[in-house]
């Protein structure tokens, strides 16, 4: 476990309450992003899983029943939403190998040390041709640097390691993945991409 790993994990376990509370009161900015996420991710089915499902935000309006997570305190609150959430790391899911048909992660690459890891993780666990929907704060975008700022946001992005489109890209490619589809808008991207 590297050290922004464990840095992040502690911030969100400590100010778990805090982080949840951002998405009531940024609720134009959370529904937007929700609904770009929406319309790249296949119909959820019993298969589907989010990597870092948080407090379950993104994972209970989409109809993911499936989540993994590091911290106690959000996987707590993720199960308050009904989402049955296993314990752990993208890095090391306990998942047999093409169980899921599809994965998501929201905001999760930045507080990693190395998606690489990750993403070969995901296409363990993927199906044949299932697919990934990864949305993040593009390092250029307009809602990292408005995020940088904030101060409801600012501890938990104070150390984020912020990547472009282009770079998220290659790394899928790298680690055996055909991208099908980018949405990029006010620095928040989406990117499909499938199990090949």
């Amino acid at each position: 476990m590297g050290r922004d790993s464990t840095w992040a994990e502690d911030v969100f376990e400590r100010f778990a309450e805090e982080y949840d509370r951002w998405f009531e009161e940024h609720r134009a900015e959370y529904h937007a992003e929700l609904a770009r996420v929406r319309r790249l991710l296949p119909c959820p089915d019993s298969r589907a899983v989010e990597v870092g499902v948080g407090s379950g935000r993104f994972a209970a309006p989409l109809g993911i029943t499936l989540g993994l997570e590091p911290s106690p305190a959000l996987a707590r609150m993720a199960r308050g939403r009904g989402i049955e959430v296993i314990r752990g790391r993208g890095e090391s899911i306990p998942i047999r190998d093409e169980a899921c048909s599809s994965a998501l992660l929201v905001t999760v690459i930045c507080f990693l040390d190395d998606p690489v890891p990750v993403f070969r993780e995901l296409h363990r666990i993927l199906a044949p041709l299932g697919t990934l929907v990864i949305g993040f704060l593009e390092r250029e975008g307009a809602v990292a640097r408005k995020y940088r700022h904030d101060r409801g946001k600012h501890r938990f992005l104070s150390r984020a390691r912020f990547y472009s489109s282009d770079e998220v890209q290659d790394l899928l490619v790298r680690t055996g993945f055909c991208v099908t589809e980018v949405e990029s808008k006010a620095g928040f991207t989406v990117i499909a991409a499938e199990k090949t």
